[in-house]
């Protein structure tokens, strides 16, 4: 018996360009929605947990119109936020980013997280296949947890729009990293939201 947790990074929002924080799922980004869903329509979901963000909760309403006995619910454990600032490890090529981050904000960001992960990487009896729908830095905090890397290693585990992350825990086993990031239901065009282009 496993326990699987499927992440997904929300699909292209449409007013990202402009530099707001949150607002609709682009053309492109309903695009990803609906491929995604359609990767995934072949899974027994036990539950699907979202952002309460709207580029979130759209990715996850798309889901749930291609699998209509699935109920998404909005979790704000899964808000977008900053776990950790910098430490000792942190390269300095990271201070820049974190000079636009207030100490509140990652205060608030680390305790979030830390809820989170005691409250999704509990293992449940059974067979579990679990989706959770949320934002670059939650995933990569997650995928950081799962592989025991130092706190910083999150800002390098980058996530595309609608990429797909799993990780599973089998009874009496440390949680694994199945796959990582994998873009198969997305053509080259709907590949975004990564710091750089892939090369194949």
């Amino acid at each position: 018996m496993t326990h699987y947790i499927y992440l997904v990074r929300h699909g292209e929002h449409q007013d990202a360009e402009h530099g707001l924080v949150d607002g609709p799922l682009s053309p492109r980004g309903r695009r990803q929605a609906a491929l995604l869903a359609d990767r995934l329509s072949g899974v027994p979901f036990d539950a699907v947990w979202h952002s309460p963000l709207e580029r979130a909760s759209q990715t996850a309403r798309a889901v749930a119109e291609r699998m209509p006995s699935l109920s998404p619910k909005p979790s704000a454990l899964l808000f977008d936020c900053v776990p950790t600032g910098m430490t000792e490890e942190t390269p300095s090529v990271f201070e820049p980013f974190f000079g636009a981050v207030t100490e509140a904000e990652i205060e608030a960001g680390r305790a979030q997280m830390a809820d989170a992960s005691s409250e999704y990487l509990a293992r449940r009896s059974g067979e579990v296949h679990e989706l959770l729908i949320t934002h670059n830095f939650v995933i990569g905090w997650f995928v950081r947890e799962v592989l025991q890397a130092p706190d910083w290693r999150w800002m390098t585990l980058n996530q595309a729009h609608c990429g797909l992350s799993v990780i599973a825990q089998k009874q009496g086993r440390p949680w694994t990293l199945l796959s990582h990031n994998d873009l198969a239901h997305l053509p080259v065009e709907l590949r975004t939201g990564l710091p750089e282009v892939y090369p194949v």
